[in-house]
């Protein structure tokens, strides 16, 4: 068998392993809360989907929330957040979630610096009330080489089905590199203690995928799924190799 069949039989292998593990899930009615994060075009839709896939549609849904509104603008910055989080038997999965206060909204100028300092000083305190309260809070950050980023929004313009992948931040990703490194790694060392991260490198789209199902997996307790390949909690492991 070549390397497709060996990934596809995979990939079919752990979506079983889901749809077995959410149907427990929803029968002790457990909650979960799934957190995807990561640079542009690193992967965060094609493995939403992949994860996704076969699971319970009532019982599952993929957050993405838009700009906030003006109104929306003026709140405590989570409370647009928690009206989206899960009840007794859900999966919510946030495809980009509160942490764009610690990410584009800094790099791009959408928030000031304090804003910026009281989010990384509360985002701990708020995820601990989650936790307390019974939600398990699972949180992936996607990362992707300079070069593999550049082809792929290269890629997003020149092919009429990604017509809405194309965003008009995507140019600054690259010109803002750096800015978008330090204010992960920021990120990283201030939210890690109390709810981990994992992070997932995907230059390789495939292995990525089968690994963020992995690591999920794993987070909720399965046995014999551990990631495979460049994943690893935050901390400074993390950074050192992101930074490599």
């Amino acid at each position: 068998m070549g390397k497709k069949d060996d990934h596809d039989r995979e990939l079919e292998r752990l979506q079983e392993r889901v749809v077995d593990l959410q149907h427990r899930l929803i029968e002790g009615g457990r909650r979960v809360l799934i957190l995807f994060e990561g640079r542009d075009a690193a992967g965060k839709d094609g493995a939403i989907k992949r994860l996704t896939e076969y699971m319970a549609p009532r019982r599952t849904r993929v957050v993405a929330l838009p700009k906030p509104t003006e109104r929306e603008t003026t709140q405590w910055y989570f409370q647009r957040y928690v009206a989206h989080l899960p009840a007794a038997g859900e999966t919510v999965i946030f495809n980009r979630s509160w942490y764009n206060r610690a990410g584009v909204e800094p790099v791009m100028g959408f928030c000031t610096p304090e804003q910026t300092d009281a989010f990384l000083k509360q985002a701990p305190t708020f995820e601990r009330m989650l936790i307390d309260d019974g939600i398990t809070l699972i949180k992936l950050w996607l990362d992707i080489s300079k070069a593999e980023q550049a082809k792929r929004l290269e890629e997003r313009v020149e092919d009429p089905l990604k017509r809405f992948k194309i965003s008009p931040l995507d140019a600054e990703a690259q010109k803002r590199w750096d800015a978008y490194s330090a204010a992960r790694d920021r990120m990283l060392e201030a939210t890690h203690a109390t709810a981990p991260w994992t992070v997932i490198m995907t230059d390789d789209k495939k292995v990525a995928r089968l690994n963020v199902i992995r690591a999920i997996l794993t987070a909720l307790g399965e046995k014999g799924v551990k990631p495979d390949g460049d994943v690893c909690l935050a901390g400074d492991e993390a950074v050192g190799r992101l930074n490599a």
